[in-house]
């Protein structure tokens, strides 16, 4: 099959691409590589797919227009897995323009060459940011998320209204899949994982925000590919129990779906700095601060929406995950 990965020398981009490969899909990659992190951690994850006989990269801005109708023009996906954005919810209030740009008209150009060169599935990440204000637990995909603490989170749920619009209108399946926060090799450095590791290694302070008491779903990087596959390899469908009386958030009488994608666990946030003390060796030097404006005390997945629909079925602790983080970062940065 041929898949159009968006963000293909991204964190999760790369190891999606990867993973595709080597089930024998060809994969076409899209990035513009650019410089919100080290650009140089960028280029050493798309060496990795270069290498590979079956992968083709694109150097393309999502926003340029023309760029992404030649896309899929010349290389025509059969399905596409959107993971391109500009992340990050704290740099969402210092850039907001950056936002509209990529993951809103980006966003629109992914949908418009799906509809315009008949792709059969769009894949697309959403965040667990979209619950915003809701605080019942474990959030569910059923639950209003009407209420988004941060712009970033704003222009991932406006993310699902659009598909739900193109699924409804032109018949694409649609699957939005709420990501919640993802760890692992070759991540991304703006991410705390990364940072607490960094200063851990370096001796220096880290600041810990809501004073340590933060519990966050933290999900593997193998656990979320395995989900994305799963997802891509059953394309959204239209519910046939669905009703506008009482409508279901994550599914619409059009095909489309909404998944949580996570650990369907919360682990405290300062057990995960003694993880990451225990695989570095040395002890954290906290800086407790309070909680930032936009952030959320709190995050665990329902994951059983997905797990029923694809099998999904993560599976890799945070004992084992956190060292495995910890190990590449030494070696990737001689550290």
């Amino acid at each position: 099959m041929k898949i159009l990965v968006t963000g293909s020398a991204g964190f999760i981009g790369m190891h999606t691409a990867e993973k595709l490969l080597a089930r024998g899909d060809t994969v076409i990659g899209l990035d513009n590589m650019n410089d919100y992190y080290d650009v140089n951690l960028k280029k050493a994850r798309l060496a990795r797919l270069m290498a590979h006989p079956n992968y083709r990269h694109v150097h393309a801005d999502l926003a340029d227009r023309p760029a992404m109708e030649n896309l899929f023009a010349v290389h025509g996906p059969e399905r596409v897995i959107h993971l391109a954005a500009q992340a990050g919810v704290r740099y969402s209030k210092e850039n907001p323009h950056a936002y509209t740009s990529s993951n809103l008209e980006g966003f629109l150009n992914v949908l418009e060459g799906c509809r315009n060169f008949e792709v059969k599935h769009l894949v697309f990440a959403s965040t667990s940011s979209a619950y915003g204000a809701n605080t019942h637990m474990p959030y569910a995909e059923t639950e209003s998320t009407e209420h988004p603490l941060t712009f970033y989170a704003a222009t991932k749920k406006a993310n699902e209204m659009m598909a739900h619009c193109y699924a409804h209108q032109y018949g694409l399946s649609c699957t939005g899949l709420r990501f919640f926060t993802v760890y692992g090799p070759w991540g991304r450095p703006d991410m705390a994982f990364f940072s607490f590791t960094k200063a851990i290694i370096e001796g220096k302070a880290i600041p810990v925000f809501n004073y340590g008491k933060h519990t966050r779903d933290f999900t593997y990087v193998d656990d979320i590919v395995d989900g994305v596959i799963r997802a891509c390899d059953k394309p959204a469908t239209p519910n046939p129990d669905w009703n506008g009386d009482t409508p279901d958030p994550s599914s619409s009488s059009a095909p489309y779906r909404i998944y949580n994608i996570g650990s369907g666990r919360n682990t405290p946030l300062l057990r995960y700095i003694e993880l990451l003390e225990q695989a570095i060796g040395q002890k954290a030097e906290l800086e407790l601060q309070p909680m930032m404006v936009g952030d959320v005390p709190d995050t665990l997945a329902s994951v059983e929406a997905l797990h029923d629909a694809t099998g999904y079925t993560p599976s890799t602790p945070v004992e084992v995950g956190v060292p495995a983080f910890v190990a590449w970062y030494r070696d990737f940065y001689k550290a």
